[in-house]
C-alpha cells in the first residue's frame, strides 16, 4: 500500500512538473508573438504570420471552445466514468493542452487522439506530449473534418450551444454503444445514462455520461 502511494505521489510530481514546464513553454510562445509584433520589428511577413497565428485562435474562442484546462482529478474522473478499456479509441474534440488525451493513453491504455484549433494551445499540447512521453496523437484542426465511426468514447468540455451543433454529426457517425463524457454541460435534450453529481469538496461540476443508442428521450 505504501509503495502504491509512493508511486502515485511520484507520478503526480512528474505531472505537476509537466504543467510547470508547459506553462513556461506557453509563456515563451506568447512573449515571442508579442516581440515580433512590436512596431520596431514588424514587417509585412511578420504581420502575415501573426494573422495566420491569431485567426484560428479567435475561431476557437467564438466557436464555443475556449481554452479552459480541465483539472487533472476531474479529467481522470471523466475517463473512469467513460469506462475506458485498453485499446479503445478515445477522442477529445477540443483537447486544449492535451492532458485528457495523454492521460487516456498513458493510464488507461487507450488509442487517444485530440483535436485543437488554436495554434498557440496546440504548441503547448505538443510540449506536454514530450514531457508525458505519450504515444497519443494531437492534431491541429477541427474534429468535424474527421469521421468518428470508429470512436469508442468522446470526452469534451465545451459550452452547451456548441455541443448542440455537434448532435447531427454525433448521431450520424458514432456507432451504437459509443460513449460521450461531457464535463459541466449537457448535450441538448439528450438523455444521459448517468449524471455524476457536482462536488464542492472536489471543486467539480456535474459530469454527463451519454451512450449512443440510449441517448434519445
Amino acid at each position: 500500500m505504501k509503495k502504491q502511494k509512493s508511486q502515485r505521489s511520484t507520478s503526480m510530481k512528474y505531472k505537476n512538473a509537466a504543467d510547470f514546464l508547459a506553462f513556461i513553454g506557453m509563456s515563451a510562445i506568447v512573449l515571442s508573438v508579442v516581440y515580433i509584433t512590436t512596431p520596431k520589428t514588424a514587417d509585412p511577413l511578420t504581420i502575415v504570420l501573426f494573422i495566420l497565428l491569431i485567426i484560428p485562435t479567435i475561431i476557437a474562442l467564438v466557436s464555443g471552445a475556449p481554452f479552459v484546462p480541465t483539472p487533472m482529478h476531474i479529467g481522470k474522473k471523466m475517463l473512469e466514468l467513460g469506462k475506458i478499456k485498453h485499446g479503445e479509441k478515445v477522442v477529445d474534440i477540443g483537447c486544449g493542452d492535451g492532458r485528457l488525451v495523454y492521460m487516456a493513453a498513458n493510464e488507461f491504455g487507450a488509442k487517444a487522439i485530440g483535436y485543437e484549433l488554436s495554434p498557440v494551445v496546440y504548441a503547448i499540447a505538443k510540449i506536454r506530449q514530450l514531457l508525458w512521453r505519450s504515444k497519443a496523437k494531437i492534431k491541429f484542426g477541427d474534429f468535424r473534418m474527421h469521421n468518428l465511426s470508429d470512436v469508442d468514447c468522446i470526452v469534451t468540455y465545451m459550452l452547451p450551444d456548441t455541443l448542440k451543433k455537434f448532435i447531427p454529426k454525433f448521431e450520424r457517425e458514432l456507432k451504437s454503444g459509443s460513449r460521450i463524457i461531457s464535463y459541466a454541460f449537457n448535450i441538448g435534450d439528450w438523455k444521459p445514462i448517468h449524471i455524476e453529481p457536482s462536488s464542492a469538496e472536489e471543486n467539480r461540476s456535474k459530469i454527463f455520461v451519454y451512450e449512443i443508442g440510449k441517448h434519445a428521450n
